[in-house]
Order: structure tokens, then C-alpha cells, then sequence
């Protein structure tokens, strides 16, 4: 379940997309191969945050249609397409939906 709410719940994490919009993701979202490539992105594209929030370097229309993608509970070979897609899409920022729906199109 992701939030929009000010204030981090327990058991939860908070990261930004690129057009400073605020998720809540419950930590088991952290085990997903999908949600580490995200923080993987993030992390060449940012750097490790240690004072701040993690950002991640897509909009909220783009990780909203992920996360729409990760809660479907996709099989093995569509997380492989969706993982590869997400690595090789990778533009100059701020990265957006428009720009890479066609690469996640299943």
C-alpha cells in the first residue's frame, strides 16, 4: 500500500519523485527486485542521501504505474521485461511516463 500522507507511518519509507511528490511504502516493499532497481537508479543518479529523502529519478505518473505493475503480482518473465525496461529507459531528468510508457507496455 503506498500513502501520500506529511507524516511517515510505522513500518513504513518515504521517497520523492522527481516532481517532489511524496510516497509511503510499507518496508516489504523493499524486497522487491522491481523497488530495488528504483533505489538503484536513484542512488547513480543522486547518490546516497544520508541528511535527506530519497528521490527517485522519474515522476509520480511513472512510479504510480509501477507500483499499479509490482501490486499485480506480475510472473517471473514480465518482472524480467519490466526490470529491463526500467534499467535501459533510463533518460536525462526528470524522467516521466510519457516518455518511457511505450518500453513498459505488457
Amino acid at each position: 500500500t503506498t500513502s501520500r500522507s506529511t507524516a511517515a507511518e510505522k513500518g513504513c519509507f518515504v521517497v520523492y519523485t522527481s516532481d517532489k511528490i511524496r510516497f509511503a511504502f510499507l518496508i516489504s516493499y523493499l524486497s522487491n527486485s522491481v523497488f530495488q532497481e528504483l533505489l538503484k537508479i536513484s542512488e547513480e543518479e543522486f547518490g546516497l542521501s544520508t541528511d535527506g529523502p530519497i528521490t527517485l529519478p522519474f515522476d509520480s505518473v511513472f512510479l504510480e504505474y509501477l507500483i499499479k505493475l509490482i501490486q499485480r503480482r506480475m510472473d517471473g518473465d514480465t518482472e524480467k521485461a519490466l526490470l529491463m525496461s526500467i534499467s535501459s529507459a533510463r533518460c536525462s531528468l526528470p524522467c516521466s511516463f510519457q516518455q518511457q510508457e511505450q518500453l513498459l507496455v505488457f
